[in-house]
């Protein structure tokens, strides 16, 4: 299966080609107000030696992270499910940067963290070994202080802007190489109206009151 795989919840944004068994494509960029996203897929494409209409499959990092980059990743997928006849994927980038932190030797505990605003973080807490990251607890909003008393009784902290909070961390940014990788073991295809922002908060909208006007 050839895989389009489109990273964008981070401020470092990324396209990965898969296919016949290896990432033959990658390009990425600084995320600015503008996403060249196109222009990082042709690049893509053009080391994998493949044209558009190859593509049997997109693969889209769901956040948590940039909800901005995020829509963007996933209006890209609906766009092009509706022009030609792929396979949608959604992952979490907190998996992908599970499976990052395993091919990279990190065995043990890794709490991974990622800005939620509001003096919260987003909070996954991995096992990793040579073999598997397996999580230990579903993804959640914590606090500051939540996350300082893991790193005060010794594990390991990453994420992609972890500096920020936490001098000892481990900065560690999903990439669109390794979810193509994960993309290429599943099976889970969805539509893509299905596809959403990994977003742990309840939306809540206001309704606005009716205008005034003179004499009412």
């Amino acid at each position: 299966m050839k895989i389009l795989a489109v990273e964008f919840s981070s401020e470092q944004r990324s396209v990965a080609i898969w296919a016949d068994g290896a990432v033959r494509g990658s390009a990425g960029e600084t995320a600015t107000r503008a996403t060249h996203a196109i222009g990082l897929i042709e690049q893509a494409l053009a080391q994998a030696g493949l044209k558009r209409e190859q593509l049997d499959c997109l693969a889209i990092g769901l956040g948590p992270g940039s909800y901005t980059g995020i829509r963007a990743a996933i209006a890209l997928a609906q766009g092009w499910q509706l022009a030609r006849p792929v396979k949608l994927l959604g992952l979490s980038s907190v998996e992908c940067l599970a499976e990052e932190a395993r091919a990279r030797d990190w065995n043990g505990r890794v709490n991974f963290v990622i800005d939620a605003q509001r003096n919260e973080l987003y909070l996954a807490r991995y096992e990793i070994n040579p073999q598997s990251a397996a999580e230990l607890g579903p993804l959640k909003l914590a606090s500051l202080d939540e996350v300082r008393s893991r790193v005060a009784s010794g594990e390991m902290v990453a994420g992609p802007e972890v500096n920020r909070w936490f001098p000892q961390g481990r900065t560690l940014i999903p990439e669109a190489a390794t979810l193509a990788r994960l993309a290429s073991t599943r099976s889970d295809f969805v539509a893509g109206e299905s596809l959403e922002p990994i977003y742990l908060r309840e939306t809540n909208f206001v309704k606005a009151p009716l205008p005034r006007f003179p004499g009412n």
